[in-house]
């Protein structure tokens, strides 16, 4: 489920319409659309351009009242998809509103996830004063009728689902948000070596770049090795974003005044617990002999000799606390395979290719169990000793 876009997921009883509310906002035939029951089995992803909205993954699920032998499965699978989810819309029809729906709007709540509830198939049954008034009692979220073959029924969904307020609406934020001003200069190092894609840049080097543009702001963008040769220009930048990884080189060539952080750190407080990564990262120089670490990456890649969370982070941090360390490591969104408790820290990657929502539900149970926390740009910063200096430009704002 690896995707930073808005993921919504759309749940309901078997053949209330969830593959065809689908094609409804997409205004494509891509989800099969059966009269019997259950032809969506496991959840299916399915990443999209919603006009309005702009990129979001659609989750179609299993219906959520399936009693076939696989049936427990599927559900299974189906409430696994809360723990990656920013929005959901829970679907019924016929005004058949029950305990199937109570128990959905009660998950939605205890994993505080914004839902929109539609009442479907609105042209052989419309939604009832009596329905409506029964929805009442249990929910206070948006309540719409709809026929997922009528466009206007598009534009009332699309309507409902832009009016979720706040942290949960699907606008993305910026990495550079309340840090620069319009036609500030900023600079952005990014090292071209061997775990470099080849041809592209990163994801976070990327969004670093359309931040700088919707900020109105100038970017200019070189390697590591370039740094002296940028300022024979006489050029001062108001800020300057670094690979974490080279952090202590570039730290030696920018002035102490110019705000010094890195791409990895700009993600932390864009989509994690920035307060909680603040609090852990200091709890590295109080590791022990035969503390365990889990590192936590986001997305699964292949192993190289550089790779910088499974070899560069725990060789650091074992020369810097001049500790016997052990690691575990942890891809994609899978779950840890032993209790939280049992780790004396968790270091979580940028986190670059899922959403806010799933980083944050990832983290929740180091944090709850009093877990230190940090992630890899922060850790890189505390072990060169220029934490301070890489967090200091969040700390004035």
């Amino acid at each position: 489920m690896n995707n930073s876009s808005p993921h919504i997921g759309i749940f309901g009883r078997r053949n209330t319409g969830k593959s065809s509310l689908i094609n409804l906002l997409t205004g494509q035939d891509i989800a099969i659309v059966s009269e019997q029951a259950g032809t969506t089995t496991d959840p299916v992803k399915k990443s999209v351009e919603i006009f309005g909205i702009g990129p979001v993954v659609l989750i179609d699920t299993a219906g959520m009242d399936d009693d076939s032998a696989l049936g427990e499965k599927r559900l299974r699978k189906t409430m696994d998809t809360l723990k990656h989810i920013d929005a959901a819309l829970l679907l019924f029809t016929d005004n058949q509103f029950g305990e199937f729906e109570i128990d959905f709007i009660h998950r939605f709540q205890a994993y505080d996830i914004p839902y929109i509830i539609a009442h479907t198939k609105s042209d052989l049954a419309s939604l009832s004063e009596e329905t409506k008034k029964t929805v009442g009692k249990f929910s206070s979220a948006n309540l719409i009728d709809i026929n997922t073959f009528a466009p206007e029924s598009a534009v009332r969904l699309i309507e409902s689902l832009k009016a979720i307020p706040g942290e949960h609406s699907f606008r993305t934020p910026s990495l550079l948000s309340g840090l620069v001003e319009a036609k500030d200069l900023v600079l952005l190092i990014t090292p071209i070596d061997s775990e470099a894609p080849e041809g592209r840049m990163i994801l976070p080097q990327n969004m670093a770049i359309r931040s700088v543009l919707d900020e109105n702001c100038m970017a200019m963008v070189i390697k590591d090795t370039e740094i002296d040769d940028f300022f024979k220009f006489n050029l001062r930048p108001t800020l300057v974003v670094t690979d974490s990884q080279v952090f202590d080189r570039v730290a030696r060539s920018i002035p102490d005044e110019i705000p010094l952080t890195s791409f990895s750190i700009l993600m932390a407080r864009m989509k994690g617990d920035f307060e909680a990564y603040l609090r852990g990262t200091q709890k590295i120089s109080e590791l022990a002999d035969g503390d365990s670490i889990l590192i936590m990456e986001s997305c699964t890649h292949q192993t190289s000799c550089d790779d910088i969370g499974r070899i560069k982070i725990p060789n650091l941090l074992r020369s810097f606390t001049g500790k016997d360390l052990h690691f575990s490591f942890l891809s994609g969104l899978s779950e840890p395979d032993r209790d939280m408790s049992q780790y004396a820290l968790v270091v979580q990657c940028g986190g670059c290719m899922i959403t806010r929502k799933q980083l944050a539900n990832r983290l929740k149970p180091a944090i709850e169990k009093g877990i230190p926390v940090t992630n890899y740009g922060m850790t890189l910063a505390w072990v060169n000793g220029i934490f301070e200096r890489a967090t200091r430009i969040f700390r004035q704002k």
